[in-house]
């Protein structure tokens, strides 16, 4: 069987003089956003305020867990449904969303002259798509299925 993999190019920031980051383009609900890839963190998030761009729903249901990382490890979390979340080629429908207030991101990257992010990709999705980052290529591979 032949592992399908779907290719993403990257976009690698450079932070200050000595470090980078990385973002993919992404497709919510028909609109293109934009997210971070962060191998350190333990599950992918969306911005609870810069979601709204994306989806019709405005208020969101409580998560009954507490988020840990981003310096805190008390932070409130919200989920919401996106119907149609695309990743490059690979396309997931009914994605539950985890929402956290990245305004303390973004606010970093604007002093930086950086674009806002809209999310994160955290190990979970990374993990399950048995990501790889080639640096060379400026691409993040995703192998979603045996095909």
């Amino acid at each position: 069987m032949a592992t399908r993999i779907v290719r993403i190019p990257f976009n690698l920031i450079a932070i200050e003089e000595d470090g980078f980051h990385l973002t993919v383009n992404v497709n919510i609900d028909g609109k293109n956003a934009l997210v971070l890839v962060d191998t350190g963190a333990s599950r992918s998030v969306f911005d609870i305020n810069r979601i709204k761009n994306f989806t019709a729903e405005q208020s969101f249901e409580q998560h009954d867990k507490l988020s840990t990382g981003l310096g805190t490890n008390s932070m409130v979390t919200h989920t919401t449904d996106l119907k149609n979340f695309k990743i490059g080629d690979l396309v997931l429908k009914s994605f539950e969303a985890v929402l956290l207030d990245l305004t303390h991101v973004n606010e970093s990257y604007s002093k930086l002259g950086i674009d806002p992010i809209d999310g994160v990709f955290g190990s979970d999705l990374l993990h399950r798509y048995k990501a790889v980052i080639d640096y060379g290529k400026c691409e993040l591979q995703l192998r979603p299925a045996e095909i």
